[in-house]
């Protein structure tokens, strides 16, 4: 439900990503300008969403306004630790703490019975906004390419790995019985809707989380293929429970496969646009004419 308190959340909400995505230079060189408690108590502000639509929706808990001002601030405090214990950004396990927290959190729906109906996908953003913060802003993390001025060399790369990967999804896919084609024409603006809203609140966030951070520090202790390889498969198992009560093994399978061309087009030129325009566009193309 679209009331003026969920607006308001929702652009407070937007902000560090758009923040991150066009200013990320200028959002790093304010975070490093406070002090080091105020560094790691920033984040604590991303409790203010959950006040707002929880408030108007008249599900405000104490407890998980708690979690969502104290979760933030733990998560900072490690990675302020990692950047001065980490100065040539090697990977420390702190790095892979936090991210296997943000990972399993929106996974495995640990955060979103706080939220009312149909508004849980505030939960994803707000982690993401939290990794942005930790990793962009904090962190620094140098290599994740998060740079939403997209240019015609990121649909190339992200649209040549599309044209890579979908004869061998279509042929297992099909032969597994998990993609069905549907002949159908959707109309050009249900294809536009649907492109557009994959790619920023699915293929954003789990590029930026898998690619920009996940595969882009495991490069760093485990070299560019394994780093490659193993970010897919990861990817591939936090679908294990989609559109399933049970392991399904298919779609880890398919997605497994997917993450190593999404992995290909970001490390091309260590770009998040690219391979959010080849995730965006495999999950249209599914969504519209073989789910």
């Amino acid at each position: 439900m679209i009331t003026p308190a969920n607006v308001i959340a929702a652009v407070l909400t937007l902000m560090p990503l758009v923040a991150a995505a066009f200013f990320a230079r200028r959002v790093g060189g304010c975070a490093r300008r406070l002090a080091g408690w105020a560094q790691i108590a920033c984040p604590a502000a991303l409790s203010v969403p959950y006040v707002i639509v929880t408030l108007d929706a008249g599900q405000f808990r104490w407890g998980w306004f708690a979690m969502y001002a104290l979760l933030p601030v733990a998560l900072a405090g490690l990675l302020w630790q990692a950047m001065r214990k980490d100065e040539q950004q090697r990977g420390n396990w702190r790095d892979f703490v936090v991210l296997a927290t943000l990972g399993l959190a929106v996974d495995l729906r640990w955060f979103e019975g706080a939220w009312p109906a149909h508004l849980a996908i505030f939960n994803k953003m707000l982690l993401l906004d939290l990794g942005i913060y930790g990793f962009i802003a904090l962190r620094q993390l140098e290599g994740i390419g998060f740079d939403l001025r997209l240019r015609l060399r990121d649909a190339g790369i992200g649209l040549r790995e599309v044209a890579l990967y979908t004869p061998l999804a279509l042929a297992l896919g099909l032969g597994l019985g998990f993609l069905h084609l549907h002949s159908e024409w959707p109309g050009w603006a249900r294809i536009g809707g649907a492109w557009i809203f994959t790619f920023f609140f699915i293929a954003i966030p789990e590029e930026l989380f898998f690619r920009g951070w996940l595969q882009n520090l495991l490069e760093r202790r485990v070299g560019r293929t394994a780093a490659l390889l193993v970010t897919a498969a990861l990817f591939g198992l936090s679908h294990f429970n989609k559109r399933a009560a049970f392991f399904n093994w298919r779609y880890v399978l398919l997605a497994a496969i997917a993450g190593v061309f999404y992995g290909r087009a970001w490390r091309q030129e260590r770009r998040v646009g690219a391979s959010a325009i080849t995730h965006a566009t495999v999950d249209a193309i599914w969504g519209l004419w073989l789910k």
